[in-house]
């Protein structure tokens, strides 16, 4: 089963640009290294009625920030040990270290798979040769 690296993290709505910046590198160096999937999304509907605790609540959002939930699929936890080794070293995340967010407020877990739902990766459709009907 796959393994998943998750994330919440508070942002400044003003910073988000420079965020999905960062992020996008990020992705590029994590995909480029052997992650099979790299999502970053931004809150949009973040208090939906009847729920008690919220993404906002746990993070402790402040007046002017968005919650980003992030996250990232491996093969296997060995195989994101090995990748995110090679990611946390590889010379495109140097120099990011001015992070557009208060890396102390980010909330990470590693989780392993119970329930995979994602369809299988269909092969290519084949293109369609023109064919001419026989006349009569």
């Amino acid at each position: 089963m796959a393994y998943v690296d998750g994330f919440l993290i508070p942002v400044p709505t003003k910073g988000l640009s420079a965020y999905r910046k960062l992020s996008k590198q990020a992705g590029e160096v994590w995909m480029d290294h052997g992650a099979l999937d790299y999502k970053e999304c931004v809150g949009d509907d973040l208090t939906p009625a009847g729920v008690t605790a919220t993404f906002p609540q746990m993070l402790k959002l402040k007046r002017g920030e968005s919650v980003i939930f992030a996250w990232i699929v491996y093969a296997s936890k060995a195989a994101r040990d090995r990748i995110q080794k090679k990611a946390m070293n590889d010379p495109r995340l140097q120099g990011m270290q001015d992070c557009p967010f208060d890396p102390k407020r980010m909330l990470v877990g590693g989780f392993e798979a119970i329930v995979d739902m994602a369809p299988a990766k269909k092969p290519p459709a084949r293109k369609k040769t023109a064919t001419k009907k026989k006349g009569r």
